[in-house]
């Protein structure tokens, strides 16, 4: 009986933890359609700032006080909020590089994607990302 009980824990525990899932979005004209979870972490960190046809990468972020972002950074970059922007603090002070740009919520990010070619953003799980391109993401 432990055994099942158990198993349904693990059951409940990984659809609680994929209910709390991102989705990574580009512009429509984009033509990449699967980045793996390294490649979105450069990308977001500026390491990477071409898209393979040479257009610009511009990565939104979400405000730092939101769920999704705390799941996307846990995720993607394998690192707390507060080293993300410890990060960005010391590329600013050497002079090599600022933060993204942060959207209040995903139709924020939404919007923004939909109308910038280079842009790539994340969004909620639940979020309607009709206008714009889903990726796919490789682990």
């Amino acid at each position: 009986m432990r055994k099942y009980i158990f198993l349904l824990m693990i059951l409940v525990i990984g659809i609680t933890v994929n209910a709390q899932g991102y989705k990574v979005i580009v512009n429509q004209s984009n033509s990449t359609s699967t980045l793996s979870e390294d490649e979105i972490s450069k990308l977001f960190l500026k390491k990477n700032t071409k898209w393979a046809d040479g257009k610009t990468v511009d990565p939104i972020d979400q405000v730092a006080s939101s769920g999704v972002r705390k799941v996307f950074t846990d995720g993607v970059h394998k690192k707390s909020i507060s080293a993300i922007k410890s990060y960005w603090q010391q590329a600013i002070f050497a002079g090599i590089g600022t933060p993204p740009l942060e959207k209040s919520d995903d139709d924020e990010v939404i919007k923004y994607v939909s109308q910038n070619a280079g842009a790539i953003g994340y969004v909620s799980a639940s979020a309607n990302t009709s206008g714009v391109k889903e990726l796919k993401i490789s682990r």
